[in-house]
């Protein structure tokens, strides 16, 4: 086994030679727990050796590193945090995926990418390389959104992500790459897939995920690479940037679920969500027998209800296809890492925080799983069908990462039916294999795992203390687990259901079409039926013939009665529809200006006259859903109110001063109408003003809204007059119409 200097000096004889030696010949040695065993056979595709004596490798993943200029802690923390946590850790591999560097200004409005910010990760990647002690060719970054912030093509100049990342330097320039880690047992193939925009736009609207129909051919291809070649059981793992909830469907409506269910993938581990919204942002897909189409518009749950049945056990059969997307949280503010292992085909976790505590021990327990997050349908198939292996499941299995020496390692389960003080287990665990210069061990001890079969998921729950030499105490995180394969369920908070549980590229259209359509029938059918049907309807039948649809049929029908109002509101939602809504730089320091509409944005690609239509879709619903749902529906009800209150006010005038238009005047109704009315009209309309405060509140939302934009893509009020005048200008016209009434 060669040694880490070795391998510095393999490295700087590589490069003087770079010339002369083939690129097959410049693969690298990985650290001293694994080496390269296989050359890229083909483009993206690499096989490694694991040498940890065991069918178990670990992984690190990062997601989500903003690097900015603007906040350089983020850099230095993870240059003083990260290195020495890599050579604890010793992983196999290195997956960071996406959000590189920041790309961001100091106000967060303007989206493009900074060369300072990435020359900051270049330096401070080849600083964690070093400290680390690893082999950089295990190091895998992909592209986030915010690493694509106004980059018109791949390759051009402001593409910084191709000049500075270690994908990059590695030579790795397809959107697929694939990497298998081998052990004596199993093949472990991780596939990276990046789905951010091939015509990169400025933030914010840049924020899905876009496979094409090419990358999901490849994304296939790479997933099938051992199906028919490797006598040894294969563990598939995917790893990208955007959850399956902010990505879209290519051109023929496939998506990245049908692919990944096709393989039945393990995982699919990504980031971009960060995590403000959340500590379980996971999400539990299955084919369920049906059609794997990605089509549908939510999950309520984080875990898809499906029927308990028993598993097919015959000869061949395999269990439904399913797998887990666990998001990342974000190094960003919290500092997060995460440890992901694969222990004879069982997968399972930990998450690190680096900002609330420092990390003396970490503990994994690889087996059993914790109930919560296991792929169900695997499981519950080999214990239905007595596939189970006894060396998989015979002993309880942990791996301890530890700054100083470990004495004891034990092992607790509680049976929580009666309360979890209920110890039913208590066993020390002891060490596998041979000593490591590293500080990662394996630790196990046998059980009976049959005296923990239960019907109920989350009935055990499995705890491992360690105790290193200078006496200090770890406790791993209580999980439950089931033997039987059975799964708990975890609910989402509404903050977590609204990122993971929405497929949003879908819901787009739905949402804004329900919403102009609504706004075009409030102002069409009004209209129609005074001119069509001659029905009319006035404050006076309101009164007469109380009922919801009444006043609102009256309202809207004085609404349609100021020609200035309705022509103009219905002039803008029909512009809004059919035109553009204003014009911008969509690229870094481009000059070029192009325009955007309801379906995406306009552009030209560099050095060609086509013009790829509607760049952007579904991501112009950041914009295009915001001001349509906050900004001109509550004008409208504002608007409606107003009108509303001017009719009330000019009917409580006449009655107040004897102008009747009956002569009903000691009617008892109409007197205790009358004194309602002064009441509400009272001290100077406070009803009024508080509709004039809505009006304020709206011009500051909609103000906001074009600030931002203007930022976002350098426009000023001539770029964008009607998306950022009409609605202002109308409800002044109706305040200032409405203050007329005497």
């Amino acid at each position: 086994m060669e040694s880490i200097g070795d391998d510095d000096k393999l490295r700087s004889k590589t490069v003087s030679h770079r010339r002369r030696i083939s690129f097959t010949t410049l693969l690298l040695l990985i650290s001293f727990s694994t080496r390269v065993s296989g050359s890229i056979d083909e483009p993206g595709r690499r096989v490694i050796e694991a040498r940890t004596g065991q069918d178990l490798i670990w992984v690190v993943q990062l997601s989500d590193l903003h690097f900015s200029v603007h906040h350089p802690e983020r850099a230095i923390d993870f240059k003083n945090i990260v290195g020495p946590a890599l050579s604890l850790i010793n992983p196999s591999l290195v997956l960071i995926t996406g959000d590189l560097t920041d790309g961001k200004s100091k106000d967060m409005l303007t989206m493009k990418l900074n060369e300072d910010e990435w020359l900051e990760y270049e330096s401070v990647m080849q600083d964690v390389v070093k400290r680390s002690g690893l082999n950089k060719s295990i190091f895998y970054d992909l592209r986030g959104n915010h690493d694509n912030f106004g980059v018109p093509a791949v390759g051009s100049s402001t593409d910084f992500f191709s000049k500075y990342s270690i994908n990059g330097q590695m030579g790795r320039k397809e959107n697929v790459n694939a990497i298998t880690v081998e052990t004596s047992e199993r093949k472990h193939l991780f596939v990276g897939v990046d789905t951010t925009m091939h015509i990169g736009l400025r933030g914010p609207t840049n924020l899905f995920g876009h496979p094409t129909d090419e990358l999901l051919s490849s994304l296939d291809s790479h997933l099938s690479q051992w199906d028919n070649q490797s006598a040894k059981p294969v563990a598939k793992i995917s790893f990208g940037h955007f959850p399956l909830s902010f990505t879209a469907l290519s051109r023929s409506q496939k998506s990245l679920k049908d692919v990944f269910l096709k393989h039945s993938i393990s995982a699919y581990l990504c980031g971009h969500l960060h995590s403000k919204f959340g500590k379980n942002l996971k999400r539990h897909h299955h084919s369920g027998g049906i059609s794997l189409s990605d089509n549908d518009l939510f999950q309520l749950n984080m875990r898809q209800s499906s029927a308990e049945s028993t598993s097919n056990c015959s000869f061949g059969a395999l269990p439904a296809a399913d797998f887990w997307e666990w998001e990342m949280g974000d190094w960003r503010k919290s500092r997060a890492m995460r440890i992901m292992a694969i222990d004879r085909g069982h997968v399972s976790y930990v998450d690190l925080d680096f900002k609330s505590r420092s990390q003396k021990t970490i503990i994994l327990p690889t087996f059993p799983l914790d109930s919560r997050f296991m792929s169900t349908s695997f499981a519950r198939h080999k214990y239905e069908c007595q596939h189970m292996i006894s060396s998989s499941y015979d002993t309880i299995r942990a791996i301890v990462f530890s700054h100083s020496l470990v004495v004891e390692v034990v092992a607790r389960v509680y049976d929580s039916s009666p309360g979890f003080d209920n110890l039913v287990m208590e066993a020390p665990m002891r060490k596998q294999g041979g000593d490591t210069s590293s500080g990662a061990t394996f630790f196990s001890v046998p059980w009976n795992y049959r005296a923990f079969e239960d019907p109920l998921p989350d009935r055990f729950w499995l705890q491992i203390e360690v105790t290193d030499i200078r006496g200090r105490l770890t406790l791993s995180e209580m999980r439950p687990f089931s033997i039987n394969g059975l799964s708990s369920k975890v609910s989402w908070t509404w903050n977590e259901f609204r990122v993971m549980g929405c497929q949003y590229a879908a819901l787009y259209y739905p949402i804004l079409w329900s919403a102009l359509y609504m706004l075009l029938l409030v102002f069409l059918v009004p209209k129609c039926m005074i001119i069509v049907f001659k029905k009319q309807y006035t404050l006076k039948k309101f009164i007469a013939k109380k009922g919801p649809i009444t006043l609102v049929l009256w309202i809207l029908q004085d609404l349609c009665r100021m020609p200035v109002v309705w022509f103009g509101y219905t002039a803008y939602l029909l512009y809004l529809i059919f035109f553009p809504w204003f014009s911008g730089e969509v690229f870094t320091d481009s000059g070029n200006r192009t325009y955007m509409t309801i379906m995406g944005w306009v552009v030209s690609s560099s050095g060609a006259d086509k013009k790829h239509e509607y760049i952007g879709q579904p991501d112009v619903m950041v914009l295009v859903i915001p001001h349509v749902i906050f900004v001109v529906i509550p004008s409208v009800v504002v608007v409606c109110c107003l009108v509303a209150e001017r009719e009330m006010y000019k009917d409580h005038i006449r009655t107040v001063s004897g102008k009747k238009e009956d002569d009903h005047v000691h009617d008892w109704g109409r007197k205790k109408r009358s004194q309602r009315r002064s009441l509400l009209f009272s001290n100077r309309r406070l009803f009024r003003k508080s509709l004039l405060v809505a009006s304020l509140a709206l011009y500051w939302k909609h103000f906001k809204n074009c600030w931002a934009i203007a930022r976002a893509y350098e426009m000023n009020v001539v770029h964008y007059p009607g998306y950022s005048l009409v609605v202002p200008l109308l409800l002044l016209y109706v305040i200032w119409k409405t203050h007329q009434v005497p």
